[in-house]
């Protein structure tokens, strides 16, 4: 295992605490993002649907207003439109901004409304009055659906981008970051065991060193009573506090 596929710590108990708290973290960090990418998905596909719907609801909308313009112009005898200009001041339909949050995401929402009566209310009354009040209502029916088209597709874009990134983000915690912290507790679990392995096998060596040592010694004095150079009162105090020396091998 290379040092690019994990991360550079050294192998302790206090370090694989810490990965495995790093693991729980991005698994709980990987569940949520894919819970908020499901979520947008989910209403990306209905905003997708809602924005084929109403694409061809304004081609029948639009096609009737186009009707509705050569009926006016037909039943007034002629074009109508510089009476229109002149009589208008000011914008009457205007747009608001409202928000919706969506798992985070805060997607602007366009509503029209009517600002003051109607300017040109009086136009056609000499003739072609019905058209008129047709021709403005069929329009204002298309501009309902062209603000209602701009918020489903302005969300449309966002959620889009917002997606991508989730999703990229999803897939680095699933693909780079979670597999990259296993295997560095992989690592640190094996540094661990080898380890206690060494100290295991230190400790053994010791033990044989200590016995043979006791070995030689007791075959030393076992040969000093056998020629009678020691007698009971010269062998050594078993109960005495005596500390054992390092043994090095």
């Amino acid at each position: 295992m290379s040092g690019k596929d994990r991360y550079a710590v050294f192998p302790s108990r206090m370090a694989q605490t810490i990965m495995k708290s790093r693991l729980k973290g991005a698994q709980t960090g990987h569940s949520l993002l894919k819970k908020k990418a499901d979520a947008l998905t989910f209403r990306f596909r209905t905003i997708l649907k809602k924005i084929i719907e109403t694409k061809m609801l304004m081609g029948d909308v639009m096609k009737l207003a186009g009707i509705s313009i050569a009926e006016a112009k037909f039943s007034t005898g002629g074009d109508f439109s510089q009476v229109v200009i002149q009589s208008v001041n000011k914008a009457q339909v205007k747009i608001r901004t409202k928000r919706d949050n969506v798992a985070g995401v805060v997607l602007p929402l366009f509503e029209s409304y009517n600002d003051g009566g109607d300017t040109f209310e009086l136009t056609g009354l000499a003739r072609g009055g019905l058209q008129l009040q047709r021709l403005k209502r069929n329009f204002g029916e298309a501009i309902k659906h062209l603000v209602e088209l701009a918020t489903l597709q302005t969300s449309f874009v966002m959620l889009d981008e917002v997606i991508k990134t989730t999703n990229r983000r999803v897939n680095a915690i699933e693909h780079v970051i979670m597999p990259k912290i296993n295997r560095t507790i992989t690592y640190i679990i094996s540094e661990l065991d080898e380890m206690e392995r060494e100290e295991f096998y230190r400790l053994k060596k010791v033990q044989e060193k200590k016995k043979k040592l006791r070995a030689i010694e007791d075959r030393r004095l076992d040969e000093l009573r056998l020629n009678g150079q020691m007698t009971i009162f010269d062998a050594p105090d078993l109960v005495a506090d005596d500390k054992d020396e390092d043994v090095i091998f």
